[in-house]
């Protein structure tokens, strides 16, 4: 038998290893790190919408009928209204995906809670008198979205994802001589949905 007879043979049942262990590597581990942008600040009300930019980790355990556990850790920076913006939110929830030749689209939903960094994140402002009232530091937290893993070698990829967010801070009134106590203030326009995009490495092991 001549040698390319031998080389085809050899090549012919080396492929399906070669393909089990590319689409092994899909259904390992996932730990993720990225850039993200936030839609909007804790307290961009109309007419003062503000973007916020920030980084996101998650880490994913191997898939059960395409079926993952996923915890999500996200954290924002910035400045709105003359008060500074740092929230952040940690999550777990579900990962569903699929992977269709070299691409791996997925879909998630999210539960977890949300976290302003200090009180005084409502807008500074004499006019409204906003400035006085200091507001929630935990809320709760949900997101909703997808996205899409291209490989760039055999453990990493590419992620792009959108999420639809919804949290909820309020602002409070402090009443005088009963500390313990607050009541809540009535922001008109205070941002519930949230847009979120987030794009960065994903290492499969």
């Amino acid at each position: 038998m001549s040698f390319r007879k031998y080389l085809g043979i050899a090549l012919l049942f080396a492929a399906p290893a070669v393909f089990g262990q590319e689409t092994s590597l899909v259904n390992r581990y996932q730990m993720y790190g990225g850039y993200s942008w936030l839609s909007n600040s804790i307290n961009g009300v109309s007419g003062a919408h503000q973007g916020l930019n920030g980084w996101e980790y998650a880490f994913a355990i191997p898939p059960w009928h395409d079926l993952r556990f996923k915890l999500n850790a996200f954290s924002y920076r910035g400045t709105n209204l003359g008060a500074a913006q740092h929230p952040y939110f940690i999550m777990g929830g579900g990962q569903y995906g699929k992977t269709f030749g070299r691409e791996s689209p997925f879909v998630e939903v999210m539960f977890g809670v949300g976290n302003t960094g200090k009180a005084d994140w409502g807008a500074n402002n004499e006019a409204t008198h906003l400035a006085a009232y200091p507001g929630d530091t935990a809320s709760f937290a949900m997101n909703l979205g997808g996205g899409l893993d291209t490989p760039i070698s055999r453990s990493f990829a590419i992620r792009v994802q959108g999420d639809l967010q919804y949290s909820y801070f309020q602002q409070f009134e402090k009443l005088v001589g009963v500390p313990p106590h607050r009541t809540p203030v009535y922001v008109p326009n205070l941002p519930n949905y949230f847009g979120r995009v987030s794009t960065g490495i994903v290492w499969r092991f």
